[in-house]
């Protein structure tokens, strides 16, 4: 199975550049990432230090983007998998930020685990304020997010409120609380003192059977096991969750009616009165990784993708980074 460990060399995030090249080929062949760096689109690549993390994060941008996407993948993932979506945002003239969160693809950190979920929104912050001190990440701001990274970004912009710097948010199956919770939850509380961890099933979370065989055969950055520290971390998480107020921030849902990760029917009541102003769509056929779904399906949700991003009321001519003005209006 291919190594990628050569890339842990790399330096600070940067250009791609020559001494870059020999190292990234593969993995962006793999990952079928390659295709989509043309000579109108520049990529830098590299590692960030965020609380006490390695992370792994790449910033791809068309020319004169009309703002910054910032992508959070789910949990079990890594930005490898979302060139659909890398794709479809970079078509729309965005740039894009993609990050391995800790312990997940090319970041350090236990593999699958973390001890508290402020963590991985310290690291979004820090990652935030890294580039916007480079000039790296123009206004306005969108989060996209799948699953545990839709819960991450939900989270970040409830709890920083006023002062959150997103435009929107586009949530894809998000994590409030996981199918079959309220057994799973008494089955964890019953077996954290004496288990650490427990294999992963590999479950047909999309209907593209090429995708699913790719992550359960041919993708050398998946983790293998479950950790329970991470279970009672999403515990805490989803309490302190549903105790944040509400925002009138623009966001869209989009949800797989087929969906067997994520406690989906109940979710969608959690997320809607935390965000009055959702705009859902549910899709009959749609399971759990809806960037990795099916061609047909997958180009049904990127149409509803465009259309809300195409709503957004953005003002006329250069918009500043978030942090570069107080003044600034997402």
């Amino acid at each position: 199975m291919t190594d990628f460990a050569p890339l842990q060399a790399l330096g600070p995030l940067a250009p791609v550049g020559e001494s870059q090249a020999s190292a990234l080929v593969d993995y962006l062949d793999h990952y079928r990432l390659a295709p989509l760096l043309k000579e109108e689109v520049g990529l830098h690549v590299g590692f960030i230090d965020a609380e006490g993390y390695r992370l792994w994060a790449q910033v791809w941008s068309p020319e004169a983007p009309r703002g910054t996407a910032f992508v959070v993948h789910g949990y079990f993932d890594h930005l490898g998998l979302y060139r659909h979506l890398l794709e479809r945002l970079l078509g729309q003239g965005w740039r894009v930020v993609l990050w391995d969160l800790p312990g997940h693809g090319l970041s350090s950190g236990e593999r699958a685990t973390i001890d508290d979920f402020e963590e991985y929104g310290a690291c979004l912050q820090a990652l935030q304020n890294h580039l916007s001190a480079r000039d790296m990440a123009p206004g306005p701001w969108i989060g996209v997010g799948q699953s545990t990274g839709a819960a991450i970004l939900a989270t970040d912009a409830l709890g920083r409120g006023s002062s959150a710097p997103w435009q929107a948010l586009v949530l894809l199956a998000p994590l409030v609380r996981p199918w079959g919770w309220p057994q799973s939850n008494w089955l964890h509380r019953l077996a954290s003192p004496f288990i650490r961890s427990i294999p992963r099933k590999y479950r047909a979370n999309s209907t593209d059977d090429d995708f699913a065989t790719f992550l359960r055969e041919h993708d050398p950055l998946q983790p293998d096991r479950l950790t329970l520290t991470w279970v009672a971390a999403m515990r805490r998480w989803m309490a302190h969750m549903l105790a944040l107020p509400s925002s009138d921030l623009p966001v869209l849902i989009l949800q797989g009616e087929q969906d067997l990760t994520v406690d989906w029917q109940w979710n969608l009541e959690v997320l809607t009165s935390k965000f009055p102003q959702a705009r859902i769509h549910r899709h009959p056929e749609a399971r759990h990784h809806l960037v990795n779904e099916a061609a047909p399906i997958r180009d049904l949700l990127f149409e509803e993708l465009d259309a809300f991003l195409d709503d957004l009321a953005c003002p006329s001519g250069p918009v500043p980074s978030p942090f570069s003005s107080p003044s600034t209006t997402l």
